[in-house]
């Protein structure tokens, strides 16, 4: 698996890839100058159970700690990760 990485002004997303197919994607928008609000986790259902959401979610706080961001988690499934204090370091709700 294959995990690409487009950031705009506005918004991004993380998009994950096996084979050149897309499998799943997390997308966020800029909410602040220094904060991203996660809005969807997507991944298809053949996908689902196989960590996809997981990476992509590892990449995407990863992102966040090498340039000093906050994420404000608003999808089910981010707002169900951050409860774990792993992620408290970027957790805007902290």
């Amino acid at each position: 698996m294959e995990i690409i990485h487009k950031n705009g002004e506005k918004n991004g997303v993380f998009i994950a890839q096996e084979n050149g197919q897309r499998i799943g994607h997390i997308s966020y928008e800029w909410i602040e100058p220094k904060t991203l609000g996660l809005m969807h986790t997507i991944v298809k259902p053949e996908y689902r159970g196989h960590g996809v959401a997981k990476a992509l979610l590892d990449a995407t706080v990863n992102y966040a700690r090498e340039h000093g961001f906050l994420i404000h988690a608003f999808c089910s499934y981010a707002v169900r990760e951050f409860e774990n204090p792993e992620y408290d370091d970027v957790n805007y709700i902290k």
